[in-house]
């Protein structure tokens, strides 16, 4: 049976007898270097992936560097034990239904990711798109798979009459797990109609 063991795990099993795991001693654990967040900026999105910046210091001696001034603000330095880092945040995946008016003509660009593309890369993430034409709605079984070419937005230059309805925008990280979902409707007026007045309307 031990016949069939591959060279390359008698190799681990003879690195790892030489050069044993060791734990660190309780009493030097202290002494090791650990940081600490000490300032956190809201998360820049309410729905879908966002950014939070972070302050990390190092502690010290048992005393955090949250003793010195390390608070960052524009033009100002941090500490040297301290580091500002960009982390994603996400508190709903559900963006709801937003919806512009626009006339004949004009160009329109729906953006689905944002600023978390550019923060994060713009290979990290899998965008699909839906439409559902010619109607405002939030009924998934009304829409039918779109093809958008640049993938992370919609750009109808100039946009017509029958672009009109709602694009659906989802949004998965690379482990497939859903991170934003969104609903654009647009409504589309002919280039004479100027101003909508619903009270004379009624």
């Amino acid at each position: 049976m031990m016949e069939n063991i591959p060279v390359s795990v008698y190799l681990l099993l003879l690195l790892l007898f030489l050069n044993p795991l060791t734990s660190v001693d309780p009493e030097k654990a202290d002494e090791l270097p650990m940081q600490v967040i000490v300032d956190s900026t809201p998360c820049s999105a309410t729905c879908g992936l966002g950014v939070r910046t972070q302050t990390l210091c190092l502690l010290r001696d048992g005393q955090t560097a949250m003793e010195e001034d390390v608070r960052r603000t524009d033009g100002a330095q941090v500490s040297e034990e301290c580091r500002v880092r960009k982390v994603r945040c996400q508190e709903s995946w559900q963006c709801g239904l937003r919806t512009m008016t626009v006339t004949v003509g004009q160009r329109v660009e729906v953006d689905c990711v944002g600023e978390v593309m550019e923060a994060v890369g713009r290979f990290s993430w899998r965008v699909s798109w839906r439409v559902a034409r010619g109607v405002i709605t939030s009924n998934d079984a009304l829409f039918t798979r779109w093809d958008a070419p640049l993938l992370d937005r919609v750009i109808l230059d100039p946009v017509e009459e029958e672009d009109a309805g709602t694009y659906r925008c989802n949004v998965q990280d690379a482990s497939f797990r859903r991170v934003k979902r969104v609903y654009w409707g647009i409504r589309v007026l002919p280039v004479d109609v100027l101003n909508l007045n619903h009270t004379s309307l009624l």
